[in-house]
């Protein structure tokens, strides 16, 4: 099993602390149980990585310090998924060695994929919390698998829709650079839609490949190119790279992007940081459950969590919600509850549930821009936020990509 990076397991040894500090509740061996984490520890999408097991790890302590699932504590346990093939062989590993109640993380799109199928043939619950793709929740659908993170289509139309605000897109010309693997491929199509069905034009598109730190040659071709907006279609540390070599080039077209992570903004940091991106939460929200969270994350790790901890925490606290309130950890009746409309505190201001067409998610989003160098207070507050969408008088499906859009149906 993967160690813990050191911040988390003091954090775990805290946790263990203070939990046996509690005597009003006690479990034994047989009473635990093993939650399997897996997502990506290292490579370009570490540095997201690391915020969900922090945050899984902070909500698995809240769970057993409230009792539990059913009076029986939570164990997880954590592993670098690394790639698709490594997902696949330790999400068997999981479901047939270790015995897992259920399976939560990844980031990577073809990896959730492997993660998905494994789950499927095992009957093992799954819920995806990093992964992207809207074919995960169309054609390569799995009905033991549910995503608290967004699909493309939903970052799109909460980025598209700041940029309509902004007169960014009618009449515009944008070139796009991408992540030449399966989450890249699939936002850049659901991007390309959305800007052509409101007025906007393509003037130059480049895959990039994920393992690429350098990226002079891309920026000539924009400074040669002069579009309107660059497009960041980009992933994981692939970002921050891209936002901190643009400020070194000294250009000055408006940048956006349809895939983010706020951890990325701080790893670019002040002044380096650009444009306007979407996220499915962040940790300014007002909310009192996110304020909570926040402060509990602050607490432990010494930086607020970011939204790819989020997702991982609100995986988590679904799970137990779900096993504590049918009274079991039969993954079917999980699933079935999951379907049922079941709502969940998603650390917003409006609860959230899971559309049985497909399991994802269907929750507010958000837009944040970049404040200018010197307006930023700190390192982590450098970002407006727009006010949720959909707002309050629309449907949350409004987001998403309808059924016919991308339609699922799930394997036996």
């Amino acid at each position: 099993m993967t160690e813990f990076p050191r911040s988390t397991r003091r954090a775990l040894l805290a946790g263990g602390a203070a939990f046996l500090a509690m005597p009003s509740i006690s479990y034994g061996q047989a009473d635990v149980l093993k939650i399997g984490h897996l997502t990506p520890r290292t490579g370009f999408l570490g540095p997201l990585g690391e915020f969900a097991v922090q945050a899984a790890a902070l909500a698995a302590e809240q769970i057993n310090a409230a009792g539990g699932i059913n009076g029986r504590r939570v164990e997880m346990l954590f592993e670098d998924s690394v790639n698709p093939q490594t997902a696949s062989s330790k999400a068997e590993r999981y479901t047939q060695r270790d015995k897992v109640a259920c399976i939560v993380g990844e980031i990577n799109s073809a990896s959730a994929l492997a993660i998905g199928q494994v789950v499927q043939r095992e009957k093992v619950l799954f819920i995806n919390t990093g992964a992207n793709s809207d074919a995960l929740r169309g054609s390569d659908c799995r009905r033991y698998m549910f995503h608290t993170e967004a699909q493309n289509t939903m970052m799109v139309k909460a980025a598209g829709r700041a940029l309509l605000d902004q007169g960014l897109v009618r009449g515009k010309k944008y070139y796009a650079l991408t992540a030449d693997y399966a989450f890249g491929h699939d936002l850049l199509r659901v991007a390309n839609k959305y800007l052509s069905e409101n007025g906007g034009s393509i003037g130059g598109s480049d895959l990039v490949p994920t393992e690429l730190t350098d990226f002079s040659p891309f920026l000539l071709k924009l400074r040669q190119a002069r579009p309107d907006v660059v497009i960041c279609n980009l992933a994981g540390a692939q970002v921050t790279n891209f936002l901190k070599q643009y400020s070194e080039f000294g250009l000055r077209f408006p940048v956006a992007g349809f895939g983010f992570d706020t951890a990325l903004a701080w790893g670019a940091g002040p002044g380096n940081f650009l444009g306007t991106w979407p996220v499915v939460w962040h940790h300014l929200l007002e909310a009192p459950s996110a304020k909570a969270f926040t402060a509990a994350f602050r607490a432990k790790y010494n930086r607020p969590p970011e939204n790819q901890g989020w997702s991982d925490y609100t995986a988590m606290k679904v799970i137990a919600q779900s096993m504590n309130e049918i009274k079991s950890i039969d993954p079917t009746k999980v699933v079935e509850h999951l379907e049922s409309g079941a709502k969940f505190d998603v650390f917003k201001s409006r609860e959230g549930y899971f559309r049985a067409a497909d399991h994802q998610l269907m929750m507010e989003m958000f837009a944040i821009t970049a404040l200018p160098a010197g307006q930023a207070r700190n390192a982590y507050d450098i970002f407006t936020t727009s006010a949720a969408m959909p707002v309050a008088s629309e449907s949350l499906e409004t987001m998403a990509a309808s059924k016919e859009e991308n339609a699922c149906t799930f394997p036996a």
